[in-house]
């Protein structure tokens, strides 16, 4: 009696981890399909990396989706090469834009980082880095978050990805990531953060 009673409910144990395995993974299908239809997209031709986390994403855009459009729009303004450096307010919502130009940095000089209020958008302009993602999950604090600065530091073992002009890339809160690198043969570069509000 009392195996049968254990085999029940390790029979219901491994149907729960299945279910749930298998919802999980009906959700990123679903996201995965929603970012590839592009409907979030409007009248934006840039591609967005395939780095950046689908369900995330999803979840975010559809939390607040006046928001992201104007996001979007701004992201896809003609006039983002002639713009002056500097911090720019996005209409109507508390996210806001970043135009910076320089040289890209040497990996040693460059920290992980994430952040908890905002979600980054980066897009490289004109120029070529690499950029680093990586798990906050599997980072160690270097630097403990900061609400001034809306950041944390870290290091970790990441992945690391080329961004040019073609594509635009997400970090979420839980994603630390270590962007600007130099790629040999670009020296100067000329970057767009928006910072976008996280809905928890």
């Amino acid at each position: 009696m009392k195996n049968i009673k254990i085999s029940a409910l390790l029979l219901v144990l491994i149907l729960t981890v299945t279910l749930a395995y298998a919802q999980n993974n009906d959700s990123i299908a679903t996201a995965k399909k929603w970012v590839k239809s592009r409907v979030w997209a409007k009248d934006l031709k840039l591609k967005i990396d395939p780095s950046v986390n689908s369900v995330e994403f999803k979840r975010q855009y559809e939390a607040n989706p006046a928001l992201w459009d104007k996001v979007l729009k701004f992201l896809g303004d003609s006039k983002l090469a002639t713009l002056a450096p500097g911090k720019y307010p996005i209409e109507g919502t508390d996210a806001y834009a970043m135009i910076a130009a320089g040289p890209p940095k040497n990996i040693d000089d460059v920290k992980w980082e994430s952040h908890r209020k905002f979600i980054d958008l980066q897009y490289v302009i004109a120029g070529k880095v690499k950029l680093g993602v990586a798990a906050v999950s599997s980072a160690t604090v270097t630097a403990p978050y900061d609400e001034t600065r809306d950041a944390a530091n870290y290091t970790v073992e990441g992945k690391y990805y080329e961004a040019t002009p073609e594509e635009f890339f997400l970090f979420f809160p839980q994603d630390a990531h270590r962007p600007d690198i130099k790629v040999d043969g670009y020296d100067t570069l000329r970057k767009l953060v928006i910072k976008v509000p996280y809905q928890k």
